[in-house]
């Protein structure tokens, strides 16, 4: 992924996909899902995957509604693993058995998300540590791919401190944690009660890796406080938001732009949306967009992002030590004395620009 993100600007890094609308929970905060949706038929979303394959996806996501109703799940992955993308789940997870999981593994899945945002369910959130637990410690024992749990918290959260015992549940299994920041129907954030931006704060200082998306901290650090973040969005190009209904949207929350179908979707239009301002962006939680646009000004400004980063990282955790591969880059990009010749080569080699 990082590769190709890293060699063009001229594909979608990450596209995420709806084979279905309907969820078996109701979950009082999302905006996400019906009550009474059919499966997108298969033959549909094979089509849809062709598609974007052909524009040069990396990454197709399956997302819902609840994905796994969809009960042609496991071809739906194989193809998008067939046609040289990552494929990768969002899912509440209550429809996992040891036998789905297997499944996942030959069909080839990457990588799944499921949600669990309490220790015990609400009208809130059904996403609970307790209906999840069994199928989490079978993910832990059988899965081939990588797993991550997602907790939210925000207006309408009872309990915040419940997301920092999942993550560390989820640590202990050796899943790896993130956390979301409920936004409204419009994709945008307010500011946290101090409470929520606390167990935020402590959530994600459990994380040891240096890249990790949830740790792009000036975006988090602005988002839990309410501050808008300065940046450009690429949704429309770098990022892709495909309806049931086969439509091309920002994101899931801004549905109905630009709402061109897929298969009329052209690189032309890749690059006009990708380019255009969203007035959205500024307050945006979704951090799927976020992620890509972290790779993009890596691509764009590979000295000044990942000086950012370390920057950020030992002001959070004095005495901090980045592992090897990171001193490499730090080597290429930010030491003065040495990148010269070897850090052209380098970025070269990556498809980075070679400006000084």
């Amino acid at each position: 992924m990082f590769a190709r993100a890293m060699q063009s600007s001229r594909h979608p890094i990450l596209a995420q996909i709806v084979p279905i609308r309907r969820c078996n929970l109701a979950c009082a905060y999302c905006n996400e899902y019906d009550e009474a949706s059919d499966p997108v038929p298969t033959e549909t979303m094979l089509r849809r995957i062709d598609r974007l394959a052909d524009l040069g996806t990396t990454i197709i996501t399956l997302s819902g509604g609840e994905p796994t109703l969809h009960p042609e799940l496991d071809l739906l992955i194989r193809r998008i693993r067939e046609k040289g993308a990552l494929a990768t789940l969002i899912t509440n997870g209550i429809l996992l058995t040891e036998d789905r999981i297997r499944r996942f593994n030959r069909a080839g899945l990457d990588y799944i998300q499921i949600s669990v945002d309490n220790i015990v369910g609400d009208e809130s959130s059904k996403k609970s540590l307790k209906a999840l637990e069994r199928r989490l410690v079978w993910l832990a024992a059988l899965a081939e791919f990588d797993v991550t749990i997602n907790s939210v918290v925000g207006e309408g959260i009872r309990k915040p401190e419940d997301a920092l015992l999942v993550a560390r549940r989820a640590r202990s299994l050796g899943f790896t944690s993130t956390i979301g920041i409920i936004h409204d129907h419009l994709g945008q954030s307010r500011r946290l009660e101090d409470s929520h931006r606390e167990v935020v704060e402590q959530v994600l200082s459990l994380s040891g890796s240096l890249f990790s998306f949830a740790h792009f901290d000036q975006f988090q650090e602005h988002i839990i406080r309410g501050i808008p973040n300065d940046w450009h969005c690429r949704a429309g190009g770098r990022f892709l938001y495909i309806c049931e209904e086969g439509l091309v949207h920002y994101c899931s929350q801004q549905r109905g732009r630009p709402g061109i179908p897929l298969e009329d979707y052209t690189a032309h239009d890749l690059e006009t949306e990708g380019k255009r301002e969203k007035i959205c962006a500024p307050l945006c939680t979704i951090s799927c967009v976020h992620q890509t646009a972290m790779l993009d000004s890596f691509r764009e400004g590979p000295r000044e992002t990942l000086a950012g980063i370390l920057e950020r990282r030992e002001r959070r955790e004095p005495g901090f030590q980045p592992p090897f591969t990171v001193r490499l880059l730090s080597w290429l990009f930010l030491d003065v004395r040495l990148r010269g010749v070897f850090g052209k080569l380098a970025l070269k080699f990556l498809g980075l620009p070679t400006r000084p």
